[in-house]
This record gives C-alpha cells, structure tokens and sequence, in this order.
C-alpha cells in the first residue's frame, strides 16, 4: 500500500518553504526569491499519466496499488468539505465556508488523481475579478464591498473532478409526427351577430419509427465535491482540459486540495444521465419530423473508463448576519461564481423610491384628480 506523503519543499538557498507559481511551471520562494524549475515528464510518461483507468476495476475496487494513494484530511463540521492536507499544519480554516477546523491525524486510501489543470491566475488577478463581481451586484450589503476592497487573503484548492469516457451504441423505437392542416368552418361572434369564418387547424400524423444511434463522449465532468453547491461548481465552466498534466505534487505547493466526497459510482451514474440526455436528443433528430415520441433506448456501453483530476480554484467566504456566503472563481479562466447576500434596507429604500417616482408621476399627469383622492378634513 502507498506510504502517505507530506509534500514539503524547502528552498535550496535559504530553507523556507517554495510554493507554485501560478501561470509557471517552477516554485518560487517568497523569502529570498529563488526559483526552481518542474521538471516536465516525457512524452511517453506524460501520455500514460494522462492515460484514463478502466471503469470496472475502479468500481470493484480493484485498481492497481499505483492508481491508489494515502491521504490525509480533515473535514469539515459545518459543510462537510474533505480538505487534503500535504504539511504538518494541525490547524486551519475551511476555504469553502471560513469555519475554523483541527486536522485528522489518520489517513484514508483514495483514487490517486491522474492529472491537475495548474493555476494560471494569481490570487491578485483572482481578486480583482471577484471585486469586479461583487461590485457589478445590485442591493449587495456595503460590507460586502469593504470586505472586497479589504483584500482579505483568498484560499487556492484544488478541488476533485471525475471524468468520464464511454462509446455508445443506442437502438430506439418510438413515432415521428408530422403536421398537416385542416379547413374547418367555425363560429364566431362580431358585433353581437353570428358570422361563420375558415381556419387552419392543425392536426399530426403519426408513423413508426425505429433506429440506431451512435455517439462517443469524451471527458464528461462531474464535481466530485460536495462542499460547494452543484451550480456554483458546474457554472464555473468551460475548463480547457487540453492543459491538464500529469498529476505532480509540486503543483499543490502553497495550496490545498480537497480529497472526492462523491464516490466513483455515484459520479459515474451522473455523468450517465448526462449522456443519456444527450443520446435521447441525438434519437429526436434521427427521428426528425415535426415532433417525437420516444417509446425505449437500448443502449450498450463500450470502453468506459474514468479519470480522477483536480481543477484549481480560488475561494473567499464572507459572514453577514451570522450566514456564510462562498465566492468561487475559476483559477484558469477568471469566471466568478458566488452566493451572494441581499441588503433588505437598500431593497426597502429602492422600493420606496420607487413608489415616489410613481406617484410622483401620476401627480404630473393629473394633479386635480391626486388632489380630489386625498381625504379632506374639517376646519
């Protein structure tokens, strides 16, 4: 069984601890400025590091010792995140909701990642960008602006992702509808008098219909981490997947990953439905005509296999009214993705002003008659 690792880099020239430099292939050292290089593999070691693992054996459990490793995480008391830790600290934040957390002390065997998409944007490009987002909110509370402008420290973690490949070959039976018209004489009233009009009405005729479809996916993703919201990890997209590498520990140096918490099975029955949907529509098209109806698809599953990859992404949580908010922004791309707070005294004056404008425009239109609503009171 794989012996766990705690990823350390000291500095050759003075000791302290190098971290990777975003958008670089080297560490650098904050202390005293020297850089060492990542050293790339081979052609031929890099394609079999990015080569994906056969799905039968990852869900039976039964991949080879080298596809599997030991980590060490701590989990989360208030939204559950498994955060991988590669140091000696004991004591930490949780990046996705800022809660204060102690670390476990024991290990646990998980799929070894395959491949990581490096950090392209630095924490500073990563700020800008979300103040920019968070600036560009309506009715946002003002401290979420001074919490941006403060330029609290964001977290850089890697979160897991499952890929999914599979070729597919997908027989169906169902009917193909196709519109024709009809002329009826109607009815109809003009006037108080009976007049008698044609329309078209339409109508649709039905025939069988019956096929096979054929289609291969390539890298379907699913977040394999449950401690962000499905929609702020799925609108973080499009990743270009083109520049991932093979998985090396230099590039976690100065940030964390978080270890899956969806496991393979329940990622992969996601990432079918995925594909089923995509198969029902290429059926709808092989059908064609003006409307379908899809009775079954059969279809058969070949070369499925899977990769475990981690995605780079910067975090910020921020607390108004004693509620976390988790601000999340794509290390690659610059995208923002937030849960964002509402201001309920910039809404009540946004409505009141509003209504001001209203009535203050019904009072240009027609003063006499706002002046004879208004309720009269005796000398």
């Amino acid at each position: 069984m794989p012996e766990q690792q705690e990823y350390r880099w000291p500095c050759a020239r003075c000791g302290a601890q190098l971290r990777y430099a975003p958008g670089q292939t080297s560490l650098t050292c904050d202390h005293c400025g020297y850089v060492q290089a990542i050293v790339p593999d081979a052609p031929p070691s890099r394609a079999k590091a990015l080569q994906e693992l056969d799905l039968a054996k990852g869900l039976s459990d039964d991949l080879a010792d080298s596809d599997m490793a030991e980590v060490r995480t701590t989990s989360c008391p208030n939204c559950g995140a498994k955060v991988e830790i590669t140091g000696a600290t004991h004591a930490t934040e949780c990046p996705f909701c800022a809660t204060p957390v102690v670390l476990d002390t024991g290990t646990k065997r998980h799929i070894k990642p395959q491949a990581v998409l490096p950090f392209i944007l630095t924490e500073a490009e990563a700020r800008k960008a979300m103040t920019a987002w968070m600036g560009s909110l309506w009715f946002a509370p003002g401290t979420l602006l001074e919490y941006a402008r403060k330029g609290r420290a964001m977290t850089g973690i890697y979160v897991p992702f499952w890929t999914f490949d599979a070729d597919t070959a997908s027989r169906y039976s169902g009917q193909r509808g196709e519109y024709y018209y009809e002329t009826r004489t109607v009815t109809v009233m003009v006037n108080g008098r009976s007049e008698q009009r044609q329309e078209q009405v339409r109508q649709t005729r039905w025939y069988p219909a019956s096929g096979l479809v054929s289609r291969d996916f390539d890298d379907v993703l699913v977040m394999a981490s449950q401690s962000l919201p499905p929609r702020l990890g799925n609108e973080l997209t499009p990743w270009d997947l083109g520049q991932l590498v093979p998985y090396a520990p230099e590039y976690l140096a100065g940030f964390q990953a978080e270890g899956y918490t969806v496991p393979l099975a329940d990622g992969h029955a996601e990432a079918r439905d995925r594909m089923s949907d995509v198969i029902r529509s290429d059926v709808r098209r092989d059908i064609g005509g003006d409307e379908q109806r899809i009775t079954s698809v059969d279809t058969d599953w070949r070369n499925e296999t899977f990769k475990h990859i981690l995605l780079p992404v910067w975090m910020a949580a921020y607390k108004y009214n004693g509620k976390s908010y988790r601000f999340v922004v794509n290390g690659q791309t610059g995208e923002v993705q937030g849960e964002r707070p509402w201001s309920i005294w910039k809404i009540a004056f946004a409505v009141i002003l509003v209504l001001g404008l209203v009535a203050g425009a019904v009072y240009l239109a027609d003063p006499e008659a706002v002046r004879q609503s208004l309720p009269s009171f005796p000398n």
